[in-house]
């Protein structure tokens, strides 16, 4: 008869050998130089050590910077953490050809001027002049070069014109991805996009930090900087959080969440010094929590909000020095506007330029607003360009206001497209 001794053993025994069996949650090290798992300086490197993880598992990146060809995509259940401060993903230098045959959809192929650019493992876009936004932009990587032909997967999603619209392909391409995954956590990693050796692409096809259809990830104390276009973007995307992170140098937008991205969670974090917003709310961002960031010295707002951008609560932050406005409500439709939008207890100061300067401003048809119990107010003694707290347009819905501090503004604290100033509306 086995004692209590050995019977505990045998289950500890038993434990471990299930473990084994079903893989227990293992530590994959990337490493430019030393013992590590996979040794190397670049994306290949990353993407080597990638797939090789497991649900479970996580990519522990070592000091030191990667130059980035391609993006590295990270699969589902899994951590990736750098050394914090001193793991830096950087885009290498940026080339461009133009196409000497179109482009046409679901082209696997593509034949180039400059072929001597490219490699094998390359990311690369493919746009024209027409087709070079948004989703008309095909992201590819280069799986051969023969001769002059690049051969590409996935394939083209547009017909890109080569003697009309100058079709080209480059290699600008997001940094470090989610795409079709879930469960991912990306920590302690400073992500650089070399904004001035690349060419721009904006947040729906691209970001120095992007998502895309995917559900549950967190981006915890990581950086995103000079990126040109969106430093941390995501897209069609669910509890997508970004927390305690920093995201500045961007030509374009610092957080940028859309295309439908539910309940999405910034908190603690710091948009700053990008060409145009802070924090851009793109389409149908919904139920999401806006928490104690520091949004400040923006080119144009601190944070717009647009179209079906609905039902998300702002509170304790700080939009101060951006260059038109702090808050923004973009110009949409009564059914398409950004309605049940609430900020409370935000400190939005100082923002404006030579020629126009609000805290908050609010154009049609936006409405059910509540803006309560924030300071707003202009409060450097000279060359103040705050110039109104809060402007409501003709044809705004109702806005709530309520016990906000409200100092400093030499034109108004609130004004209406009426020019009235008043309480509430």
């Amino acid at each position: 008869m086995l004692s209590c001794m050995q019977t505990t053993l045998c289950f500890l025994a038993a434990l471990a050998l299930a473990g084994v069996l079903a893989g227990s949650p293992r530590i994959v090290t990337v490493a430019q130089s030393g013992a590590a798992d996979v040794v190397g300086n670049n994306n290949a490197a990353l993407q080597k050590a990638a797939q090789m993880l497991k649900p479970g598992d996580t990519l522990q990146i070592g000091p030191g910077t990667y130059e980035m060809h391609n993006s590295l995509f990270v699969p589902s259940g899994v951590t990736v953490r750098g050394t914090a401060g001193k793991t830096i993903l950087m885009k290498s230098h940026g080339v461009e050809s133009a196409l000497t045959d179109d482009g046409d959809y679901g082209e696997n192929i593509l034949r180039v001027a400059e072929p001597e650019k490219f490699r094998p493992g390359m990311g690369i876009a493919v746009v024209d002049d027409q087709l070079k936004s948004g989703w008309d932009i095909s992201i590819s990587s280069i799986t051969g070069v023969k001769g002059s032909i690049l051969s590409i997967n996935p394939r083209t999603l547009r017909d890109y014109d080569m003697a009309k619209n100058h079709a080209r392909v480059r290699n600008t391409i997001p940094i470090l991805c989610a795409i079709d995954a879930e469960k991912v956590t990306l920590e302690d990693i400073i992500v650089d996009g070399n904004r001035a050796e690349n060419a721009y692409i904006d947040g729906c096809r691209g970001g120095a930090i992007y998502m895309y259809n995917v559900k549950d990830i967190i981006v915890r104390n990581c950086t995103a900087r000079n990126y040109n276009g969106d430093g941390i973007s995501f897209q069609i995307t669910d509890n997508v959080q970004i927390l305690n992170s920093e995201s500045y140098g961007h030509a374009g937008y610092g957080i940028h969440p859309g295309t439908g991205s539910e309940r999405p969670l910034v908190k603690g974090c710091r948009m700053h010094d990008n060409g145009q917003i802070g924090l851009f709310l793109c389409w149908r961002v919904k139920h999401g929590s806006f928490e104690d960031n520091i949004i400040q010295d923006n080119g144009n707002y601190g944070i717009s909000i647009g179209h079906k951008d609905t039902d998300n609560v702002f509170v304790n932050n700080t939009i101060a020095r951006n260059g038109s406005s702090g808050v923004y409500f973009r110009q949409e439709t009564m059914a398409n506007s950004g309605h049940h939008n609430t900020f409370r207890n935000n400190r939005v100061l100082d923002n404006g330029n030579a020629k126009a300067g609000y805290g908050f401003y609010i154009l049609p048809s936006a409405g059910d607003l509540v803006i309560e119990n924030n300071h707003i107010a202009e409060t450097r003694r000279s060359a103040g360009t705050q110039r109104i707290g809060i402007y409501k347009a003709v044809g705004t819905g109702s806005v709530q206001f309520g016990k906000n501090e409200m100092s400093g503004h030499i034109e108004a604290d609130y004004r209406d497209g009426a020019n009235t100033a008043s309480g509430s509306r």
